[in-house]
């Protein structure tokens, strides 16, 4: 077994809050990042797939067609975007980093080749905090 990893980048705003609560109370449990003009980050995601080296191209997996794969269901909704408003896979979801990284592992799992399995979202929010997720 053979894991390999690719690495994309995005930017993205968002807001830690329940709307329930009020702005006091999401300000002590949740800190700056309940600003109510919301905040962004500089997100490294790293996505991390393993299976057995095809024998005719000497690859796990085409690192293009995976780039292309997280390209078009997680980059292209998220970039440049707020997490909260904009991007459909996180509509209900509360925007924290560990929720981000499993919704990114949803949006990715079902469009792999057959011959790899996803072995591993990290997300890195700030470099010094990052979440890994290795599916349920």
């Amino acid at each position: 077994m053979v894991f390999i990893t690719r690495r994309e980048r995005f930017n993205a705003a968002h807001k830690l809050f329940r709307e329930e609560w009020s702005q006091e109370q999401n300000t002590a449990v949740f800190g700056k990042c309940a600003n109510p003009n919301w905040h962004g980050h500089n997100y490294e995601l790293f996505v991390t797939v393993k299976g057995e080296i095809n024998p005719q191209t000497g690859f796990v997996v085409d690192l293009k067609d995976l780039r292309d794969i997280i390209n078009k269901e997680v980059i292209n909704k998220i970039d440049h975007s707020n997490i909260n408003l904009d991007v459909d896979f996180m509509f209900g979801k509360l925007a924290s980093t560990e929720n981000l990284a499993l919704a990114i592992w949803e949006q990715i799992l079902p469009h792999l080749p057959y011959n790899v399995k996803l072995h591993c979202v990290k997300l890195y929010e700030t470099p010094s905090i990052c979440v890994e997720y290795f599916g349920n």
